[in-house]
């Protein structure tokens, strides 16, 4: 009988199902969703800043985002844009949380 060794992902620091950590390099991988994502969307231009990943059945993707209203002297803010991937289908937004509600817990 052979035994094989699965990689918990302790040697990355990450807990298996856990988020990787935020890195300002965003992969191609990550930049091709977000683009998927927002090629058509209105309202609010997201610009990604940093994001981490979690590996689960697909991939959640969070993003850091500079957020800025389309409309005359909107003010940015700093948004959370939770993205899922599935392993087979089309990614799509399961949350966008900006930063002033995360901070005070609404």
């Amino acid at each position: 009988m052979s035994t094989t060794n699965v990689n918990s992902g302790s040697e990355l620091g990450v807990t298996l199902g856990g988020w990787t950590p935020f890195t300002c390099n965003i992969t191609k991988e990550a930049s091709e969703v977000f683009e998927e994502i927002f090629k058509d969307f209105v309202g609010v231009s997201y610009s990604p800043v940093a994001f981490a990943t979690q590996f689960v059945s697909g991939i959640n993707y969070r993003f850091l985002c500079n957020a800025q209203p389309v409309y005359p002297d909107a003010v940015n803010h700093a948004a959370i844009v939770d993205i899922y991937k599935p392993i087979h289908g089309s990614a799509h937004i399961t949350e966008i949380k900006m930063i002033k509600d995360v901070a005070y817990g609404k």
